[in-house]
This record gives structure tokens, C-alpha cells and sequence, in this order.
């Protein structure tokens, strides 16, 4: 009887030992599917973050735009906007507020993805053809004198100051090849 109860107790033994090598064996696998799902949830978190950054940025820029449109259409709206060093003329007043329009929307467009800044830089050097965009620019000169550096606005403003002296040094007619494409 002795050896049975010898044979009992080792089995007994092993499968206590089975069962705890069971349970740490379980343990580790619940605890790398928590480790999953942890991670998973900070990245839909992450991409819930980002969409109610960008639809801020929409709605942001939205009302920038009924804004400058507001002014546009009413010029006693209109003088609350002019800041400007120089006394503009109502008609010239409007034209800058819609060169501002067109800047602004082309900038948005690259901060929300809709554009790459190889694309913003085509849109720019296309604004910068033109005469009043470049007088609008060159009196919101001061506008830009406040922005930090490392700003998407200003980093944007030395793209446009770059293609102006790019154009304005071409030794071509082509104009749509002027300039140093960024580098992404």
C-alpha cells in the first residue's frame, strides 16, 4: 500500500505542477492580449484625436473664410481688417482680402493632408504670378514678422518670399519651372 499511495502523491505532484504551468501559461497569454488591445486602443484613440484636430481645423478655417467674405461684401466690415501701413482703396481692399482668402485656403489644404507641399509650393508659385497677391504681400510683411519660426505659417511665408525672389531673378519666361521644389 505504501507504493500506492507513493504513486498518488507523484501524480498528485505533477498535476498541481501541470496545473500552475497551465495557469502561468494562461496568464501570459491574457496578459499579451491586454497588451493588444492596450494598443489598439491608444491607436483608435489617436485617430479619434486626429480627426477632432482636423475637424477643428475645418471648421477653424470655415469661419475665417465667411469672415473675410463678410468683409469683402461689406466694406464698413471691411475697414475693421485693415491694418495695413499704406491707406488702401475699397476695391483694392477687397482684392487683398481675397488674395488672403486664397493664401489661407491653400495653407489649410496642406495642413489637413488635402495637399502634399510639393503641391502648396505649385499652388504658390501660381499666386505669386499674380500682381496684387504680390502687393498683398508685401503689405502683410509685418503680419508675418510675429509668427514663430517653426510655424507652418511661417515656414509657408519663407516659401512664398522664396519664389518671389526666384521669379523675380529667372532668366526664363517658363515660369511654372521656377524654383526649388521642398524637400518633402
Amino acid at each position: 500500500m505504501a507504493t500506492r499511495k507513493v504513486c498518488k502523491h507523484r501524480f498528485g505532484s505533477a498535476t498541481a505542477s501541470l496545473a500552475a504551468a497551465g495557469a502561468v501559461l494562461l496568464f501570459a497569454a491574457q496578459q499579451r492580449k491586454c497588451e493588444s488591445l492596450s494598443a489598439q486602443l491608444r491607436a483608435c484613440t489617436s485617430l479619434i484625436e486626429r480627426a477632432q484636430r482636423q475637424g477643428a481645423l475645418d471648421r477653424q478655417h470655415r469661419l475665417h473664410l465667411d469672415l473675410l467674405y463678410k468683409a469683402m461684401d461689406d466694406p464698413a466690415l471691411a475697414a475693421v481688417l485693415d491694418t495695413y501701413e499704406e491707406e488702401l482703396g475699397p476695391e483694392l481692399r477687397r482684392q487683398y482680402l481675397f488674395a488672403n482668402a486664397l493664401y489661407i485656403n491653400a495653407l489649410h489644404s496642406h495642413r489637413v493632408g488635402y495637399i502634399s507641399l510639393v503641391e502648396l509650393h505649385g499652388h504658390l508659385r501660381v499666386m505669386c504670378q499674380n500682381k496684387f497677391f504680390r502687393g498683398y504681400w508685401e503689405a502683410t510683411r509685418p503680419h508675418r514678422a510675429s509668427l514663430p519660426d517653426v510655424s507652418q505659417e511661417a515656414q509657408s511665408g519663407r516659401m512664398v518670399d522664396e519664389l518671389i525672389r526666384e521669379l523675380d531673378d529667372a532668366e526664363t519666361e517658363e515660369w511654372w519651372v521656377v524654383g526649388e521644389l521642398p524637400v518633402i
